[in-house]
């Protein structure tokens, strides 16, 4: 029997915003066709899994009815805290592809496995001897770091800062010195409703000739991109950011 492949599905950077953008003005149309040829899913939450779907067969019909798409979510504990460290065990997850069945790897937004639970998927297809194909679609990070104008060929991810004003700082004083030594520009994401603390703590925190850049809303209508000194910040107009649009942070030379 031959072996299903394992489809790593982006998503729309609109979860949780109060306007959606056109779904083909987000994602190919290739993609679109490929999701919508796919019936059994890995994702972080069912429910927003099958609204996706639901957008999707708006654009290009469904091959089976929502009803009928097999849909499993991945642990809580992985959801929540993240699989980036490798210690949990998806083999049982795609027991389907190995019946034959192509599967889909589904985020809430953006890519999975960056930035998102889904690594371990991905290394537990590659384990099974299953082809994993990444789709195209929108990736927050590298649109933000794009757009950014720091440096772009030698960069880190760094995942969330710590929610802890003291801890959060100190992070941050790290992450400046570090870019500041070896120009590598420093990418990290917040909670949407933890975004206006994480500015107003890298503002007061950074030094004045550090560049900061905040990408918020990408590829939404009110798309913002921001990126200048600290002290063009502290003295231009006052920093804000909406509490309901997803940014992404970036700090370098």
């Amino acid at each position: 029997m031959n072996k299903g492949k394992l489809f790593l599905v982006p998503a729309p950077l609109d979860f949780g915003c109060d306007v959606q953008a056109p779904l083909q003005d987000a994602l190919p149309l290739g993609t679109l066709q490929t999701a919508a040829g796919i019936t059994h899913w890995i994702c972080e939450n069912a429910k927003s899994a099958r609204a996706y779907l639901k957008r999707i067969d708006a654009v290009t019909p469904l091959a089976a009815p929502l009803q009928a798409q097999h849909i499993q979510e991945l642990p809580r504990e992985v959801h929540k805290k993240g699989d980036h460290a490798g210690h949990f065990d998806a083999r049982p997850l795609l027991a389907a592809a190995l019946e034959g069945h192509d599967m889909g790897l589904l985020s809430e937004a953006g890519m999975p496995a960056v930035a998102d639970p889904g690594s371990s998927v991905a290394k537990a297809a590659h384990e099974l001897g299953l082809t994993v194909v990444p789709l195209t679609g929108p990736v927050s990070l590298l649109l933000a770091l794009a757009a950014s104008g720091l440096n772009g060929q030698n960069f880190a991810f760094v995942g969330y800062l710590p929610q802890d004003a003291d801890a959060r700082n100190q992070r941050i004083r790290e992450l400046e010195a570090l870019a500041l030594k070896t120009g590598q520009t420093q990418l990290f994401i917040e909670t949407p409703y933890r975004n206006v603390a994480l500015l107003q703590a890298l503002t007061q925190t950074l030094q004045h000739n550090t560049r900061l850049a905040v990408a918020r809303g990408l590829t939404l209508a009110n798309a913002n991109v921001r990126s200048e000194t600290v002290k063009g910040w502290r003295a231009g107009k006052p920093a804000s950011v909406d509490e309901r649009l997803p940014a992404v942070f970036a700090i370098g030379r």
